[in-house]
């Protein structure tokens, strides 16, 4: 497979920490790249800065967020093929290939520096073992990621100096052994915890690699590999990793909405970040910002509140109306349908647009509404700094909607243009509205790891231990006007469901819910549900994604690579 080996390092270094670092481009990296200092810190920073090609990207967020029952394609989506799992949804789909290479390109880099760290020359063996162990953790990840989308995927677990043309897909049980094992040996060879011994933002630790693990055993607990002991290992590392957060400054906010507040990504519940950086050398071009590794999360849920919103024109604190995604009424109305006692809906959505446009300001019809003074016939309907848009959560009657000075929307009123807007990588900070954020995407949180340890004890049977886990998570979210007792449930509420539901109302939005859905056997029914794009199309082996064109056109020796679907598989 030439696209799994040929790594260019140019343009590829994280900074992760912020050192700047000194770079000696190679076109095509060798063992001796790995034997000094210099080139094994470069290709760890390499391994690092891959991560940057998933976590912030358009490829991700297109595979991971639409298609669910949370959102379907905005107005100006470009992934309505996967989002409506199409005929046009093929291995020739960029955005596949756009997760998959890179995912290979980075494992390779890792395997180098697992394989001659050993062998390093000029570091020492403390920090020498660190820097293999945080290797193996973004090795686990990138593999982790192939599994979730593919299935039986190719094990390379050495380096490969030059290209081949040969391949063959492994058994999910292999690719899980080797993750597994590659985040127990990271565990032991981590610092502890990311907010103490100076850990710099998105370094790996063994509190993130923990919360890994924990979530890689629930994976594999419904997969073909499954193993008798997988939700007893998830709960297990879990709930050690809850039991331990104190003793390492971690723990939830009191506030849901305190998480992902901008500028506070390395608050004490934050596990992991990927990390983005000003540099130019290290984004894509700014005339396409929405390619490449920049973070553009920041754009895909923007409405176009400009052209839709009466009083209202284009600004950074609003952002840029991509409008890729939009939510569904199931994830307005149903799931976030507890606006008052949960706060989460008001703390995740944008539902408020302010009037920021003097020259678009409306007026008042003549003869005015009923309702309405005679008097305001032909005066503006409101002012600069006026609320120009209000997004209620509720129906409200057509006389009512007409007699509001500013435009009033019921759920009914959303669109493929206009809705609520998921807030949770706003960037404020922005040099101009077209750029890409800067901001750490945030990847997990202390609060998954509750939801995993209690969805572990639900399959245990242990019922009591799962309420416990959900009504700490579901009680915060009360925080700081809702009624903390209404929010409680019942050991008879407990159910895959109701934690599906629960995984969303806490980490919407954050580039799981295709992976859930598939793993607890609920992408078609949640799909034909609740998912009006998807719902006629989709079949059973779209829950794995497509092997890229450009792989399967790669293996010219030995057996072709297998198509999406097969008997490996289903």
């Amino acid at each position: 497979m030439k696209n799994i080996v040929m790594l260019a390092f140019a343009g590829l270094g994280l900074l992760a920490c912020n050192k700047q670092l000194d770079e000696n481009p190679q076109s095509i990296v060798t063992p001796a790249f790995f034997a000094t200092a210099q080139g094994f810190q470069s290709g760890l920073d390499a391994a690092y800065g891959g991560m940057r090609n998933l976590w912030g990207t358009e490829n991700l967020f297109t595979m991971t967020c639409i298609g669910t029952d949370e959102f379907i394609t905005g107005n100006d989506g470009t992934g309505n093929n996967i989002n409506y799992y199409s005929s046009g949804y093929t291995p020739s789909d960029g955005h596949v290939s756009g997760i998959w290479n890179p995912c290979y390109t980075f494992i390779n880099d890792c395997n180098g520096l697992v394989d001659y760290g050993p062998k390093i020359t000029g570091l020492d063996s403390v920090t020498r073992n660190r820097m293999m162990a945080e290797a193996k953790f973004l090795r686990a990840n990138y593999y982790f990621v192939l599994v979730q989308f593919w299935g039986p995927v190719t094990l390379n677990p050495h380096f490969q100096a030059s290209p081949t043309t040969a391949a063959q897909r492994n058994p999910v049980a292999d690719v899980y052994n080797f993750i597994i094992q590659d985040l127990q040996d990271a565990i032991a060879g981590l610092p502890a915890s990311p907010v103490q011994g100076g850990v710099l933002p998105g370094k790996a630790t063994a509190a993130a690699a923990r919360h890994l693990l924990a979530k890689v055993y629930l994976t594999r607990a419904t997969s073909p590999a499954a193993q008798s002991d997988d939700y007893q290992n998830a709960y297990n590392t879990a709930a050690s990793l809850i039991n331990s957060s104190a003793s390492l400054g971690l723990g939830l906010l009191p506030d849901f909405g305190s998480v992902f507040a901008e500028g506070n990504e390395t608050n004490k519940e934050v596990l992991w970040t990927v990390q983005h950086t000003t540099a130019l050398a290290y984004n894509g071009s700014p005339l396409q910002n929405s390619s490449g590794n920049d973070n553009v999360l920041v754009h895909m849920w923007v409405p176009k509140y400009e052209t839709f919103v009466p009083g209202m024109q284009r600004d950074i604190l609003d952002g840029r109306p991509y409008i890729r995604a939009i939510p569904t009424r199931w994830l307005t109305d149903t799931v976030f349908k507890d606006k008052v006692n949960d706060t989460r809906w008001n703390k995740t959505f944008q539902t408020v647009w302010y009037c920021n446009n003097a020259g678009s300001i409306p007026k008042w019809p003549n003869p005015v509404p009923p309702g309405v003074n005679p008097a305001l016939a032909g005066k503006p309907k409101f002012a600069l700094g006026d609320t120009a848009c209000y997004m209620p959560g509720y129906d409200v009657s057509d006389a009512t909607i007409a007699a509001t000075r500013y435009l009033l929307m019921p759920p009914r009123k959303y669109n493929i243009q206009m809705g609520p807007y998921m807030r949770k990588y706003v960037d404020t900070h922005r040099p101009d509205m077209n750029a890409p954020s800067i901001r750490p995407v945030i990847v997990w949180t202390l609060s998954e790891t509750y939801l995993i340890a209690a969805e572990a004890a639900m399959h245990l049977g242990n019922t009591p231990q799962a309420v416990s886990y959900i009504n700490t998570i579901r009680e915060r979210a009360a925080y700081p006007t809702g009624n903390v007792a209404a929010m409680d449930i019942t050991a008879a509420q407990v159910s895959q469901d109701l934690i599906l539901d629960e995984r969303t109302r806490e980490l919407c939005g954050q580039m799981v819910r295709w992976w859930d859905l598939v793993r607890t056997h609920q992408l078609l029914p949640r799909v034909i549900a609740h998912n009006s794009d998807g719902r006629f199309n989709i079949i059973p082996k779209d829950t794995l994604r497509p092997i890229p064109q450009t792989q399967i056109n790669a293996v010219t020796s030995g057996p072709a690579y297998g198509p999406m679907g097969d008997a490996l598989w289903n």
